[in-house]
């Protein structure tokens, strides 16, 4: 194996080659080692390349080690698999050569459009249980699923990375007292120290459909030691999974692997829910449109350099605050980032926030003291319970889930009123000032009293919503208006509700007036009369 000579300091004079490979593009990187778009020299098909890490092959050892596991996976042969086409454990640069997918990771594609729905995800389930049959039926086992080793080809996911796989009757190719994987991904056992079996892939593909189903991973986030004992305890989120997958998933999640379903029966499940054939036709890329790759950083001045802070593994002792990257034995922080919701969820759960300010607007334009009591009240206990709800959550990522955390936030939840009134009212002097200027503004325009209420109830909403101390008041609120345009049928009610209440509220401002209750005038002519009483300075008022 051969790789042309490059120049220090400068570009390459000439196409990185790599064996019989020519580096086309850097696609990405992981703890194996770094990822590249490249060319078989003897035909042109492109590869996914992967350049090894000296820390996996650093002695001969190893080198025999991965070479029994590259014998291994060669028999794994599947359209859900990305295969192993060729590898040299043995060069200078060692590299391992598998099929390319071209098309984005399962973790990016959630991030971008959202979640996988309806028949999309018993696809993506069905999928992925097809790869690890395929790859089990070969006597090797994966190890390492989760959302960054899923590719979309076209519709339909591909499983890769190898790295981490290993024969079933192989010794373990982890070093003693090292975890390689992610902790929100892989089994109990594992985590216990356990060899791996096919049970354990069960485990990860599951958490790896529960995060197509939801963007966020079943067993929360935060510092790894707090994700692994709450797999440890079986202690997932499923809530936004739809039933029945729900239950199948909540199964295959069980700590104890001999409680979980077996491949087959999952796969048999599935296929009574997805009709593979006219799926397999539909989600297919057409052959003649391939999509490029993206354009990436282009390849290191030396194929084989790898910068030192990347190699790095660190015990699991010494990595219990979870500050790891990608590269290290700790999760791909990528995984643990929120995905964004859909563009229509966002729109129409803007659409429902408008509606709120609206009917916000047409109450001030009603009843102003009743509105701003009651708007003041919501708004002081929506940030008393986001910041209980803050500080619990911040307690189960460090410590797990506890039986009494219920009644604990229950008996903190004074304090918790207590503690966030200063920034309330800050936050409501904030919003009576901006509703004040948009009174002040409409009364430019349309002296009427209930139309310049209504806009100074609209503009104090927004005052509410981007004033200091907002994000415990639009966390909370912004959250539900999204759960709420999740699908259409729920928004619409809400949307429909909300803007019939405003419109009410204005009907009535339009036909009885503005009603002070429980005052018995407005503001301003009690302003008056208390300056009538005070006839020296009604004189130097004028």
């Amino acid at each position: 194996m051969t790789t042309s000579p490059l120049r220090s300091g400068g570009p390459p004079p000439g196409p990185v080659q790599v064996g019989d490979y020519t580096v086309l593009s850097r696609l990405g990187e992981g703890g194996m080692g770094v990822v590249h778009l490249a060319r078989r020299g003897s035909d042109g098909h492109r590869v996914a390349l992967k350049v090894l890490r000296p820390h996996v092959v650093g002695d001969e050892e190893a080198r025999e080690r991965l070479a029994r596991e590259v014998a291994s996976l060669s028999r794994v042969h599947s359209r859900r698999v990305a295969e192993v086409l060729d590898a040299d454990p043995w060069g200078d640069v060692p590299y391992v050569v598998t099929r390319y997918v071209p098309g984005p990771s399962l973790h990016a594609h959630v991030a971008e459009e959202g979640p996988l729905v309806g028949a999309d995800l018993d696809w993506a389930a069905w999928c992925l249980a097809e790869a690890l049959a395929d790859v089990h039926r070969a006597g090797v086992l994966h190890r390492d699923v989760k959302p960054t080793n899923v590719l979309l080809e076209g519709r339909s996911p591909v499983l890769i990375d190898f790295g981490l796989a290993r024969v079933a009757d192989d010794p373990r190719l982890t070093h003693t007292g090292w975890l390689l994987g992610t902790p929100g991904y892989l089994a109990p056992e594992v985590l216990h120290g356990e060899d791996a079996t096919t049970a354990s892939d069960v485990h990860s593909w599951a958490a790896t459909v529960a995060f197509a189903a939801t963007g966020t991973p079943p067993f929360g986030r935060g510092p790894a030691v707090a994700v692994m004992d709450r797999v440890r305890r079986g202690e997932h989120d499923l809530s936004a999974v739809p039933s029945p997958l729900r239950e199948a998933l909540r199964d295959a999640l069980h700590p104890d692997p001999a409680a979980r379903p077996t491949l087959d029966q999952l796969r048999g499940w599935l296929r009574s829910r997805v009709d593979v054939p006219a799926r397999a036709a539909a989600a297919a890329p057409p052959a003649e449109t391939v999509p490029e790759p993206l354009p990436v950083p282009p390849p290191p001045a030396r194929v084989d350099e790898v910068p030192a802070a990347a190699t790095r593994v660190l015990p699991v002792a010494d990595a219990s605050d979870g500050t790891d990257g990608a590269d290290g034995p700790w999760p791909d922080w990528a995984d643990q980032v929120p995905a964004r919701a859909p563009r229509a969820q966002r729109w129409r759960a803007g659409a429902l926030l408008l509606g709120l300010a609206a009917l916000v607007g047409a109450a001030l334009a009603s009843y102003p003291w009743m509105a701003t009591a009651v708007l003041s009240t919501a708004v002081v206990l929506v940030r008393a319970g986001a910041r209980g709800g803050a500080v619990r959550r911040a307690r189960r990522e460090a410590r797990g889930r506890r039986w009494w955390d219920v009644p604990l936030g229950v008996l903190s939840a004074p304090w918790h009123l207590v503690a966030s009134l200063p920034g309330t009212l800050v936050l409501l002097f904030w919003a009576t000032g901006i509703g004040l200027a948009g009174a002040l503004l409409a009364y430019a325009f349309a002296p009427g009293e209930a139309a310049v209420l209504a806009a100074a109830g609209a503009a104090g909403a927004v005052g509410l919503w981007l004033g200091p101390g907002a994000v415990r008041l639009r966390g909370p609120v912004g959250g539900g208006a999204l759960t709420l345009a999740r699908r259409p049928g729920p928004w619409s009610l809400a949307l429909v509700a909300t803007l019939v209440l405003a419109a009410g509220l204005g009907a009535a401002a339009a036909v009885q007036g503005t009603v002070w209750s429980p005052a018995t005038q407005d503001p301003v002519t009690a302003l008056r009369g208390a300056l009538d009483g005070l006839p020296g300075l009604a004189q130097i008022l004028g």
